[in-house]
This record gives structure tokens, C-alpha cells and sequence, in this order.
């Protein structure tokens, strides 16, 4: 089912479109350089002979995890002596780049430099730190994207019905092809693979859930992400980590881990339940959601459920306080009662001529003048001036925190 032409590949329409570099160095059969950095399953190599194919090159594959330093040589002396002879050029792709130490990439130098060869070179890792910086910057990156279920789909569907594929020979079910499609997690070799697998179990030509879920040994996960699992699932998770049950919290985060829901949507509901229900209660509760919304950021499933897992476990353990909560909310509902006021005339920004005049800033305490880095002042509008938002817990470290409250208010206060 390897794509033959730019227009059969699925995907990555950002590269292929028309115009675009990629498009351009094919259709006009020029020597390139290019370096394809993506996630597996997402179309480097297949990339790599279609590119051959479509400029009627010669093709070299290499591995990088066999391949030494004389296999390189060897293969750019031989495309060099077929450039001279007969003037067709050498596609060479090298998968796994990456592995190839620093002396293997000086080797490909010569072969790049000389348009003796046309260098595919296709890689996992990010290639400003896999690679050397001579054939970096001799080569055209092109970053490929994970693809997007309909991408997927598009790919089943062409393998189901394909005289390349199976022929129409079986059918799917609807419920059979989301699992597969979940299971499959943006890698359409993964999808082909899993497809090609219940295949084989199809019984009376029909793919079912049950044969999908023997063929590739996962459970189906009942879980809609447009629907009401979704945020009932969600909204489970959180009542059990708001509820300081560990394991509860644990298992509905794997549940949606295994269903494929997105890790950034999972991260951003972790980072407002440690604001909304621990607070100040343990104010480094948010420091490790946002630390772990900024790792998903970075690596995605399947490894971006410990990351989450560890956010889960910190959150469910902390003390709870919705303080945080309660306190904002009774600032913003006096807010919209027009209980806003004007800003006390001492409080009002100084920084500009005829401030003075107006009586803006000259009566203005300031702190730090004061041993105790704090002085007797109003600083609310009259309106709301004896207002008392924060009312702090007494769980964790707001203990503490209720006790600094309460002195700090007596001395702004004058109490």
C-alpha cells in the first residue's frame, strides 16, 4: 500500500501542496538535499521512494544502524561513476540519520556538496541536536506531522478496498474501525498493520469489534471524545482527585490515555483543579501541573501518561482548599454589582506632570520604608474597603498562610 506518487501520499499537505518546496525540486528533477524529521509511521521513507520514483533516479537505501563509514563511501564513488557515465543521478536514503556518528555524516559531506547524490535522510530525533551542522545546513528540513484520524482513515479505507491491499475481500465494522483507529495513534503502518492482522480473523468477511480486539490483544475503550464520555469521564477524574482518591484518579486518566484523548486537553484540566481545589492549601500543587502541561508539550502519548500520572498522584495527595476559588468568586459577583469605586487618590499613578495638582500619589506609604515591609493604608475603593474575599483555610499550608492573613490585615487595617 506504499504510495507510487506525490498525490497518493495521505497527510502532510503543508509539503505537498502545490508550490511547495518539496513539489518543486520533484517536478523539476533538480539534485536535492533533504532532511524528513517526524514520528514513526508518518510517511520519511515512503517520501523517500516516491522522490526516487518520481525523477527516475537510481535508489540506495541505507540503515544507519548497519551501514559504516565504507558503505557510505562506497555508495557515493559508485553514484559519482554513474553520473559520469550514463548522467543518471542517485537518490541515497539514509533512515535512522540520526545513529550515524559524526565521522558517518562527515562522509556524506562530499557526495552532498558535489550533487554527486540526492540525500533523503529520515529521522525521529531533533535533528539540530542528531545532526552535524555542515550537512544540516546544506539540506532542506521538512518536519512531518503526526496524521490526524481522518488521514488514518483515508489510509484503512484504501487498504480495504485496494486491488494492492485487501481487495474488498472484507469489511469493517464502525465500532471495529475506531478502536483500530484509536490503537493506530496518528502511525499508519501501525493502522495497516493491526488492519492486516483482523484480517486474517475476519469471520464471514466482517471485521467486528471482537475480532479487531483479538486480533491486536487491546480491549476496546467505550470512550467518545466528541461526546458524553468524554467530559463524564473527565469530569470523574477530577471529583477523584478533588476527592483524594489516588487510584480512582489513576484509572480514568488510563482509561483516556488508552482511548487516545488528547494529553494537552488532560494537562490543562490538571494545571485549574490545582488552583481550584488545593490553592493555597499547597501552592506547589500548581507548580507540578504546569511543570507536567509543559512536558506533554514535548512528548505526547504513549509516555506523556507517566508525566500525567505523577501530576494525578501529586494533585489527589495534596491537601484540598477551594479558597482560591471562593475568593475570586466574591470579588467578581461585587464586581458586577457596581461595587467598583474609584481608585483611592493615593494610589493613582504619579508618573507624569500635573499628577502632583491632583493630590495623585502625595500621601502614598511606602512599604518598604516601614521595618516591617508593611504600613497602616487603604488600599481598596471605599465602597468594598472592609471587604474580606480570602477566607483562608485550614488544611495544609494555608494553616499558616490564615495566620500571616489575619496579621498582615490588622496592620493595613490599622486593627
Amino acid at each position: 500500500m506504499r504510495p507510487r506518487t506525490l498525490d497518493e501520499i495521505v497527510g502532510q499537505q503543508h509539503l505537498l501542496g502545490p508550490g511547495t518546496p518539496l513539489r518543486r525540486l520533484v517536478e523539476q528533477d533538480q539534485p536535492m538535499a533533504l532532511v524528513l524529521w517526524g514520528p514513526p509511521g508518518t510517511g520519511k521513507t515512503t517520501l523517500a521512494y516516491v522522490v526516487s520514483r518520481a525523477t527516475q533516479r537510481r535508489f540506495v537505501e541505507l540503515s544507519a544502524v548497519t551501514a559504516g563509514v565504507k558503505d557510505v563511501r562506497a555508495v557515493i564513488d559508485t553514484a559519482r561513476r554513474e553520473l559520469v557515465r550514463t548522467g543518471t543521478g542517485t537518490v541515497l536514503f539514509v533512515d535512522e540519520v540520526h545513529r550515524f556518528s559524526k565521522t558517518q555524516q562527515d562522509a556524506l559531506l562530499p557526495g552532498v556538496e558535489n550533487r554527486w547524490v540526492s540525500l533523503v535522510a529520515a529521522t525521529t530525533e531533533n535533528p539540530y541536536f542528531a545532526l552535524i551542522s555542515p550537512l544540516l545546513s546544506r539540506s532542506l528540513l521538512l518536519t512531518l506531522e503526526p496524521l490526524d484520524d481522518d488521514a488514518i482513515r483515508e489510509v484503512m479505507r484504501r487498504a480495504l478496498t485496494s486491488e494492492r491491499g485487501l481487495d474488498g475481500v472484507v469489511t469493517i465494522d464502525d465500532d471495529a474501525h475506531d478502536h483500530l483507529l484509536r490503537l493506530a495513534g496518528g502511525d499508519a503502518r501501525r493502522a495497516l498493520t493491526y488492519l492486516e492482522a483482523a484480517a486474517g480473523g475476519a469471520v464471514d468477511g466482517v471485521i467486528t469489534l471482537d475480532v479487531a480486539e483479538k486480533a491486536v490483544d487491546r480491549a476496546a475503550v467505550r470512550y467518545d471524545r466528541d461526546g458524553d464520555q468524554h467530559y463524564d469521564v473527565t469530569s470523574a477524574m477530577i471529583k477523584s482527585i478533588r476527592g483524594s482518591d489516588v487510584d480512582a484518579g489513576l484509572h480514568y486518566l488510563a482509561r483516556m490515555a488508552e482511548a487516545g484523548e488528547d494529553p494537552k486537553f488532560l494537562a490543562r484540566r490538571l494545571v485549574i483543579l490545582a488552583s481550584e481545589d488545593i490553592g493555597m492549601a499547597d501552592p506547589t500543587a500548581l507548580q507540578t501541573a504546569v511543570a507536567g502541561a509543559q512536558a506533554v508539550q514535548l512528548i505526547g502519548w504513549p509516555e506523556a501518561q507517566i508525566t500525567l500520572a505523577q501530576v494525578v498522584i501529586a494533585l489527589a495527595l495534596a491537601p484540598k482548599s477551594n479558597s482560591v476559588v471562593r475568593a475570586i468568586g466574591s470579588a467578581v459577583a461585587d464586581v458586577r454589582a457596581g461595587l467598583a469605586g474609584a481608585v483611592p487618590p493615593h494610589l493613582r499613578d504619579s508618573h507624569y506632570a500635573g499628577s502632583k495638582k491632583l493630590g495623585h500619589g502625595t500621601s502614598y506609604a511606602y512599604a518598604h520604608d516601614d521595618p516591617r515591609g508593611v504600613v497602616e493604608q487603604q488600599y481598596a475603593p471605599d465602597a468594598v474597603k472592609d471587604k474580606q474575599y480570602y477566607q483562608p483555610g485550614t488544611r495544609g499550608a494555608e494553616r499558616d498562610y490564615a495566620d500571616r492573613y489575619a496579621r498582615l490585615r490588622k496592620i493595613v487595617r490599622g486593627e
